[in-house]
């Protein structure tokens, strides 16, 4: 295990070959599930490379240099983390050159701009990039077309179809696959989030993979909700507006705020994405690219392939429940789009 990161040996691998051939990209895409641990490696990668001590090939901070120490205490001048803000559906412009009289004196474009301080070189984490819009992407394209000297860019996504081609065609990406149960409970452990080892292990098999889904899977309201509703997209015919209505319910349980709404809407939508991604999976002969499915998804999965879904329908499918989530994003009104969503799924399957 690679500084604590569970379950991609392999992309620390690939790390590896390419600083052993010095070939290190300067901007890096990184693409998996939510709660896999995208976030963690790309922190333990900027670690490692920030590191004045250690070259860069060993990917191992010393621990002790400034670089090191600077980065542990959580305020490294040379390290420059972005992240949406919790009231904005997309990444604003501001983030990236700054805003009023300010433009283009502050914001990651000018800061990654500046000589590093500490280390060799300065690491911009993007932790939202399935959240640019056309302005935002537009303001961090000179920089990812002339990083400047001594940079590197990793970029945080769940999905390359979310990504916008201006920024996809300038990365290099990586992709990250789900996490094996006992990864999962090691590590919901690990962070001290559940003490009981039977408990973690629980979650796990429901988690399909993910940490995040695994700590929401606590919540056993919402694992009923989820069982349902793949239920229900897995039987021979569901009625979309039945549905819709039992979904609007649900989202309006997450509160009166819109963003604990849009939340709740995007974690339904992902759960039917997840059985529609399996079911892609197995079609094509490629089980061991499934999720660890627990027993909801695994019976709604096979319920599907024995009623003879196709390779298209699933892609299809997935790409309703992608443009679904698109439109959360943007704020549309949350009872059309989940009918207009459903009556699709519907449609696509063939019900």
């Amino acid at each position: 295990m690679w500084l604590d990161v569970r379950g991609h040996d392999p992309v620390v691998n690939r790390f590896r070959r390419t600083l052993a051939r010095g070939r290190l990209a300067s901007t890096y895409l990184f693409v998996g599930p939510s709660g896999v641990g995208k976030r963690t490696f790309a922190l333990r990668l900027a670690q490692s490379l920030m590191c004045v001590k250690s070259a860069d090939a060993d990917l191992a901070p010393c621990g002790e240099c400034a670089s090191c120490v600077l980065f542990a205490a959580g305020n490294h001048p040379d390290l420059l983390l972005v992240r949406k803000p919790a009231d904005k559906s997309s990444l604003p412009i501001e983030l990236f050159i700054g805003k009023g009289d300010k433009r283009n004196q502050e914001g990651l474009c000018h800061d990654l701009s500046l000589r590093p301080m500490v280390s060799r070189r300065r690491v911009a984490i993007i932790d939202a990039a399935d959240d640019f819009n056309e302005a935002s992407a537009n303001c961090l394209l000179k920089t990812l077309e002339e990083p400047p000297p001594h940079s590197m860019i990793i970029l945080l996504g769940t999905s390359l179809a979310k990504q916008l081609p201006t920024i996809r065609s300038r990365a290099q990406v990586v992709r990250f696959a789900t996490l094996s149960n006992d990864d999962v409970a090691a590590i919901l452990q690990d962070r001290q989030l559940l003490t009981n080892g039977a408990v973690a292990q629980d979650l796990a098999r429901r988690s399909g993979g993910s940490v995040a889904a695994a700590i929401a899977a606590q919540d056993d309201a919402v694992w009923q909700f989820r069982a349902d509703l793949l239920k229900q997209l897995a039987a021979p015919r569901f009625n979309s507006v039945r549905l819709a209505k039992s979904v609007e319910e649900f989202v309006k349980e997450a509160g009166k705020d819109a963003p604990p709404r849009r939340a709740r809407l995007r974690q339904i939508i992902s759960f039917a994405a997840d059985l529609y991604r399996e079911v892609l999976h197995m079609v094509l002969g490629a089980p061991e690219l499934a999720g660890n499915s627990d027993p909801s998804l695994t019976q709604a999965r096979d319920q599907l392939i024995a009623q003879r879904a196709t390779a298209n329908q699933a892609i299809q499918a997935l790409q309703s429940c992608l443009a679904a989530e698109e439109h959360v994003s943007r704020n549309a009104n949350q009872s059309t789009l989940i009918q207009s969503w459903l009556a699709e799924l519907a449609s696509k399957l063939g019900r």
